[in-house]
């Protein structure tokens, strides 16, 4: 069976990976150096396959680095934080479950650890004290990967995935507090943080009045230039047996506004329905797919939308720059510009739009094909 060779939705093998050389150089240099490092960027545009290959590399090249991966998205206060980050550093600095329990007794002794193992035979840890008893003593945890690099001679990062979710957690800023007390006095530990809501990172990690102000380097993720794009996009066709022309491939890229995932999505339908050489009309037919088969889902985020900021959507979508000015405002009924100020930061919030360099622009581009063909009609 010929295999499907684009991927989304997933973390990225090797071989779907296109561009980030920059990128990749840049986080292997701060792997090595054990400089913290954020990565900021809207949803989907593949942070995770970044911190992935990135690690996978520096790994390779320095023997001495090991690497743990946390994704906290469904995590919601200390506890369950601390056995995951607890589990997970013991997991990547034991090369057998002998090891791991004897490093679990080791340095965490005052939390009567105890190791158990699923029917899949993965190590699970868990502790003998209660939760009131371990938000006396997180030190162990919190300086757990610390005390066993130390130990070792090793260098170790910890890779956090929605770290925005400790914004949920019950008294936010004092446990951010706590994490940065412990964290920016380790040595031969870094730690790279990143997630999928964009403006919550901005707020806990450029806000000067939060516990992670200046925390380590912040990288803002920008797309794949679509020159990437066409080049691999053509590739990958290629290495299948089918062909697809740069105009095309270019036009995948184009509709798709270069956004990672769905570039990848709208290129394995458009290959989908290739039989040899790709037509155009394979592409357009892709993203109406793409589009109807999210319509429902697109027809719910709508309905939590108020009329005045449906208007700013139209007025974006239709080219206006200046939203404020008085031309527009009466143009789309959108009321005075304060009104627009205010509803404008809260698509912003709710990450329907994205700012950048002062130009609003859709997180989704399918969200805004939606819009203009099925919602505003503003496109036959």
């Amino acid at each position: 069976m010929q295999s499907v060779p684009f991927t989304y939705g997933r973390i990225t093998e090797p071989i779907d990976f296109t561009d980030r050389d920059s990128e990749i150089t840049l986080l292997k240099r701060n792997f090595n150096a054990r400089v913290n490092t954020i990565i900021i960027s809207p949803r989907r545009w593949g942070k995770s396959s970044l911190v992935k290959k990135a690690a996978s590399e520096a790994v390779k090249q320095n023997d001495t680095l090991k690497v743990c991966f946390i994704d906290i998205f469904n995590y919601r206060n200390e506890n369950e934080f601390y056995l995951a980050l607890a589990n997970e550093v013991l997991k990547s600095t034991s090369s057998e479950w002998e090891e791991l329990v004897q490093n679990a007794k080791t340095f965490l002794s005052r939390l009567i650890p105890s190791v158990s193992f699923s029917p899949d035979k993965q190590t699970e840890l868990s502790f003998g004290i209660g939760w009131d008893e371990m938000q006396k003593h997180p030190d162990e945890i919190l300086d757990l990967a610390e005390k066993i690099a130390h130990r070792k001679e090793i260098n170790i990062i910890v890779c956090i995935d929605e770290f925005q979710s400790v914004a949920s957690f019950p008294q936010p800023e004092m446990f951010q507090r706590k994490l940065r007390a412990h964290w920016q006095n380790h040595t031969r530990v870094s730690y790279c943080l990143y997630g999928s809501k964009r403006h919550m990172l901005l707020d806990v990690f450029t806000n000067p009045s939060m516990p992670f102000y200046k925390f380590g380097h912040i990288l803002f993720l920008k797309k794949i230039d679509s020159a990437h794009w066409i080049n691999f996009i053509q590739k990958r066709f290629d290495d299948t047996g089918k062909q697809i022309s740069d105009h095309d491939a270019a036009l995948i890229a184009s509709l798709a506004d270069n956004h990672s995932y769905y570039v990848q999505q709208l290129a394995q339908q458009t290959w989908f329905r290739t039989n040899k050489m790709c037509k155009t009309e394979n592409v357009t037919a892709a993203r109406e797919d793409i589009v109807d088969q999210l319509s429902l889902l697109f027809a719910n985020l709508t309905e939590t939308l108020s009329s005045l900021q449906l208007n700013i959507l139209r007025a974006i979508i239709s080219g206006e720059k200046q939203l404020t000015a008085q031309d527009t405002l009466k143009k789309y009924r959108m009321g005075t510009s304060a009104n627009v100020v205010r509803n404008k930061k809260q698509l912003i919030v709710n990450e329907t739009l994205i700012e950048e360099d002062n130009v609003l622009s859709f997180s989704d581009p399918m969200y805004r094909y939606w819009l203009e063909s099925r919602f505003f009609k503003i496109i036959p």
